[in-house]
């Protein structure tokens, strides 16, 4: 509630969920919470950051699940195959029997999820500045912040999630980005196959340390989303994305004439840093901030997922609540493993990534890089590595000190928009 500079507030409602952040892990849980049915009836609080710096760029997630999904409705294509290019312009065409690979607007899935808020009436949605998220001695935690007008707004609940992206990146052995920025475009004649995804095109110029690919999602034969990605250690400048994307459009691609009808850039953490899931009693992080983002792969939106299905789960029944880790430690043990051998050279990520496609069945590599395989799984997928050079990093992890904490790149500003 707001309320004038410097005075108490009495009339302060109490909310069972208090929700920092309206971008995907935000609004992923407040979904879950006011889905029908549950045992005990919730109070939430949904804290939106109001539009600007703060405020989350339109983005596109992309994720892969079995079958028939809850955002089918909403989503603006799917594939049933992929496609990986080598450097050498070899492809490897995958068919996934039983998965799906989706892709999903951040607007659309607004829209998905308003309409359930919309109905829920034990939800309040409350735009503001957040400016600090604490404990309070008595139990529960209170979130302060600033409104559009400058007043002050104060929030308590029994239990706060924050989802704000954090403001360093946790101490570790290995960090690189997934940045990148992408085109949506629109051909003149029909270039693109709708039926095909490229998940990973590496006829693009290596990077002095990591790797690079372009990324297409075609969704009908002239419009696609294209980007250009590397793992590297930091971003690029705006001209330098803008020559890479131009040389893989027209002289990778040859899509010929084209307009570019909206762009999206941004960066994803890929680090072996552990991700703590509380900032206190009753203070727990979310999505990103709380190790929801594969180390290895960038992906975040079907973790999310499963974290907020858990979270609502425990609390719509009235159980003890307890946030799982987003991924297996065994799967963030074999990340470390993997961002080493990169990011020190030992591997060629475009050769690497080529021969699990070519050697692995697609549906069980996805599932590894979902972190749903069994370990048994895992060594048959192991042997299709490099093993020389992923045993030796294996044997000197160990003994790597771990890094500072490093600051998170800033999001983009301006009309640019965001994937993760």
């Amino acid at each position: 509630m707001p309320d004038r500079e410097g005075a108490v507030p009495t009339d302060v409602p109490d909310f069972d969920v208090v929700i920092v952040g309206a971008g995907a892990a935000g609004l992923s849980l407040a979904h879950h919470l006011c889905a029908p049915g549950g045992r005990t009836p919730l109070s939430i609080a949904l804290v939106g950051a109001p539009p600007g710096p703060l405020s989350p760029p339109r983005r596109t997630w992309c994720f892969w699940e079995r079958g028939a999904g809850p955002y089918d409705g909403s989503l603006t294509a799917s594939w049933s195959r992929l496609r990986v290019r080598t450097a050498d312009g070899s492809a490897v065409t995958a068919r996934l029997p039983e998965l799906r690979y989706k892709m999903l607007r951040s607007d659309d899935f607004e829209t998905l999820v308003g309409r359930r808020l919309a109905g829920s009436r034990g939800l309040r949605r409350t735009t503001a500045t957040v400016e600090s998220v604490r404990d309070l001695p008595g139990g529960g935690a209170e979130v302060l912040g600033r409104d559009a007008a400058g007043e002050r707004v104060r929030l308590r609940g029994r239990h706060v999630f924050d989802s704000r992206p954090p403001r360093l990146l946790p101490p570790a052995r290995t960090t690189l980005l997934q940045h990148f920025s992408g085109w949506f475009v629109r051909t003149e004649r029909p270039v693109f196959d709708p039926a095909v995804p490229d998940l990973m095109d590496f006829r693009t110029p290596r990077p002095a340390r990591g790797l690079s690919f372009g990324y297409v999602l075609p969704i009908d034969a002239r419009t696609a989303l294209v980007e250009y990605t590397e793992f590297s250690p930091a971003p690029l400048d705006a001209d330098a994305y803008r020559q890479a994307l131009d040389h893989y459009t027209r002289e990778v691609l040859r899509l010929g004439p084209f307009e570019v009808t909206a762009r999206e850039h941004g960066a994803i953490p890929m680090t072996d840093g552990r991700f703590p899931r509380r900032a206190g009693r009753s203070v727990y992080r979310i999505g990103t901030a709380g190790g929801a983002t594969r180390p290895s792969t960038g992906y975040t939106f079907a973790a999310v997922q499963r974290q907020s299905r858990a979270i609502a789960a425990a609390l719509r029944a009235g159980r003890p609540l307890r946030v799982p880790a987003a991924h297996s430690r065994r799967s963030r043990a074999m990340d470390a493993v993997m961002l080493r051998a990169l990011d020190t050279g030992r591997i060629d990520g475009s050769d690497f990534f080529g021969r699990l496609f070519r050697g692995v069945p697609a549906e069980r590599l996805l599932t590894f890089l979902d972190g749903g395989s069994r370990w048994y799984e895992d060594l048959l997928i192991g042997v299709r590595t490099p093993v020389a050079p992923m045993l030796r990093t294996v044997a000197e992890l160990p003994f790597t000190p771990r890094r500072p904490a490093l600051p998170l790149p800033p999001p983009p500003s301006g009309p640019e928009e965001s994937r993760s």
